[in-house]
């Protein structure tokens, strides 16, 4: 039998029941207790926007990074369970794109588990983030929807992916900057208009599996606050660390 590529490899094991998706040690779990011991370890983050903060701020009442303090985004506050490095990024891309059950439930569970941390207020609807038709038909589902449903039964959350529409896909993002990837999503969600007078009112989380530079979860947080919704929070299963964060 020729060698195996070691990506090619790679993907057999993580899709081999009974070994930990990181380590390849044996596992009930698709990542071990000693790789989320290593790697899923809680950081003090920003209460509105889940960067990461310097160790010495952890237990400080709703400390907020420089940014959000020089301006305040349209959230209320802001969950993140992972920083969006190894061995997350992979399991999420992996996750992503091949529709892996045994990951969901580990990606579900730091989710569920920082919430609870959190002590995070309980939303009348759980939203997910919506996805363009074309990225839809090329992924074959929306990994933000089987997310927030799985978290919804779990939680006892009301949870409908309907009410969310993305009305125009944006153009490929080249520059890096939040300021450039704001300008791009401007204009491309809407509230589905036969539940507007539903959503009016209420408090709103919505989820998402990474949250890079803010620019899509501020977005849509600003169409909900325009379209009457009360409050609005987002739930992330990773953040995308800031450059010098180690």
């Amino acid at each position: 039998m020729p060698a195996a590529k070691p990506a090619q490899m790679g993907k057999v094991l993580l899709r081999c029941a009974g070994q930990c998706a990181v380590c390849r040690a044996w596992s009930h779990q698709a990542v071990c207790e000693g790789c989320l011991a290593l790697h899923a370890r809680p950081h003090p983050r920003c209460w509105t926007c889940a960067a990461r903060l310097p160790p010495e701020l952890l237990g400080r009442p709703q400390p907020q990074c420089g940014r959000c303090l020089r301006e305040a985004p349209p959230l209320d506050r802001t969950i993140a369970a992972l920083d969006y490095r190894f061995p997350w990024d992979g399991l999420l891309q992996h996750f992503k794109y091949r529709q892996a059950p045994g990951l969901r439930e580990s990606l579900l569970e730091r989710l569920n588990t920082a919430l609870t941390a959190a002590e995070v207020d309980a939303p009348d609807w759980l939203l997910p983030v919506p996805m363009s038709v074309e990225r839809l038909i090329e992924r074959g589902y929306n990994p933000s929807i089987e997310l927030a449903r799985a978290l919804a039964r779990r939680r006892g959350l009301n949870c409908k992916p309907e009410m969310l529409r993305r009305v125009r896909r944006p153009p490929a993002q080249v520059d890096p900057k939040p300021e450039a990837r704001a300008t791009n999503v401007r204009g491309v969600f809407a509230i589905e208009p036969r539940y507007a007078t539903r959503l009016r009112g209420t408090r709103v989380a919505l989820l998402d599996d990474v949250m890079t530079s803010g620019a899509t979860l501020f977005e849509l947080a600003g169409v909900l606050l325009q379209g009457g919704v009360m409050s609005v929070q987002a739930w992330v299963v990773a953040r995308t660390p800031e450059a010098g964060d180690t």
